[in-house]
């Protein structure tokens, strides 16, 4: 299974998931969890509630194997999304503060959907956005990328992510403005 394409190798895993191989589970567990770990553990910025997140994701990802839809999302980015609503759940449990940030968040997306079920051509809209973002991300160097990850993720001000990664506003503010009009050129591409 080596020599396959890295998504094609996780979307055979997701479809024996699906049919409830565990085995397939414990293989998809060890080819994607160190990434899964990392973006759960930016989010919720503890490793014992980084872990629990980690866990409900897999618990989740082997119930809604079946609903994985390749031709929606990469696989990457799926269980990517599954990490970061199971961790945007962890965090409106431990803060109330964050309670009220998450629920104007969800009142944002709710607006933006037009049903309970989104329509094919804005699930495409949706990947292909996706998919682009991630690898624009990539393009930045890993400082900006984790100041402007930091910024979207957590809505933190200028102050306070200088403050938690003790670097001068003045170079906080500079990667955060670069990295943002490096973001918008490359996304540019794939108007």
């Amino acid at each position: 299974m080596s020599t396959l394409h890295p998504d094609s190798e996780l979307m055979d895993l997701l479809d024996r998931i699906a049919a409830q191989d565990d085995s397939a589970l414990k293989r998809l567990y060890e080819r994607t969890s160190s990434q899964l770990f990392g973006l759960a553990l930016r989010i919720v910025r503890n490793r014992d509630a980084a872990e629990d997140v980690l866990q409900e994701a897999f618990l989740t990802i082997w119930r809604s194997a079946g609903s994985y839809r390749a031709s929606l999302s990469p696989p990457m980015a799926w269980m990517g999304l599954i990490v970061r609503s199971r961790a945007l759940d962890a965090l409106r449990k431990r803060s109330s503060d964050r309670a009220d940030l998450m629920n104007e968040l969800d009142d944002d997306m709710a607006q933006t959907l037009e049903g309970d079920s989104p329509n094919p051509m804005d699930a495409a809209d949706a990947s292909e956005q996706a998919f682009a973002l991630h690898h624009c991300l990539g393009k930045l160097e890993s400082k900006q990328r984790e100041v402007v990850s930091l910024a979207y993720l957590r809505d933190q001000s200028h102050g306070e992510l200088a403050e938690q990664l003790k670097l001068p506003l003045g170079t906080v503010k500079t990667w955060i403005r670069r990295g943002l009009e490096q973001l918008r050129a490359c996304m540019a591409r794939y108007a």
